[in-house]
């Protein structure tokens, strides 16, 4: 799959409407009782940042991003507004944020993840996109050096330790992220409404699997 790895302008992002998309099947049975399943293990994301009135160059901005993408081909980063870090939107990041794994002297590489929490139910997200520079790690309560002790893959959302964490030793990270997206469009329909301002309805974007 071809994907770019830049964001999106966060300025036209902002606002979007969207969010986790879910698939269930539903079969309702002769007794009106319901079996439900679901193909996907995770969440699918949209969203529509269709722009109101807004500047030219803002436009100009937009088009020039679809082009370099070619509509549909090619993937790139979104910022999600309403979910792009590891706690919660009016806390600051810290490197115990989120329960990564559990060392066992043997492995060295982890993926990067997000638990939601909701009742006794907990749903584990992967992080795929972590933003750079935004990383915090830390082992056993003890925190960790980027580039000493560990290394991040941000085009995979994998940190790498130099050494295996110990047997039992709570791997924990924090950090911001990006959903891996492509325009769901091959399309753009623009409108100018003056000399100085235009409007851009529609522009969805869907994320796709990494």
């Amino acid at each position: 799959m071809t994907f770019h790895d830049v964001r999106f302008p966060a300025s036209l992002s902002f606002g979007a409407l969207g969010g986790p998309e879910r698939r269930t099947e539903i079969v309702t049975l002769a007794n009106g009782f319901e079996e439900r399943n679901t193909p996907w293990s995770h969440a699918r994301r949209r969203y529509d940042a269709g722009m109101g009135l807004r500047s030219l160059d803002d436009i100009e901005t937009l088009i020039a991003f679809f082009e370099a993408r070619q509509g549909q081909l090619i993937g790139f980063r979104w910022k999600d507004w309403s979910d792009y870090q590891s706690c919660r939107p009016s806390y600051a990041i810290e490197a115990s944020d989120q329960w990564i794994a559990a060392g066992d002297e043997v492995t060295t590489v982890f993926q990067l993840c997000k638990n939601y929490r909701s009742g006794e139910t907990t749903y584990t997200r992967p992080i795929t996109k972590p933003v750079e520079g935004s990383v915090r790690v830390e082992v056993g309560g003890t925190r960790q050096r980027l580039g000493v002790d560990f290394e991040v893959d941000y085009s995979k959302g994998e940190i790498t330790f130099v050494d295996a964490p110990d047997v039992g030793a709570i791997i924990r990270a924090g950090f911001e992220f990006d959903v891996p997206v492509r325009f769901d469009v091959d399309a753009i329909m623009t409108s100018v409404s003056s000399f100085q301002a235009g409007e851009v309805p529609n522009v969805p974007v869907v994320e796709v699997r990494i």
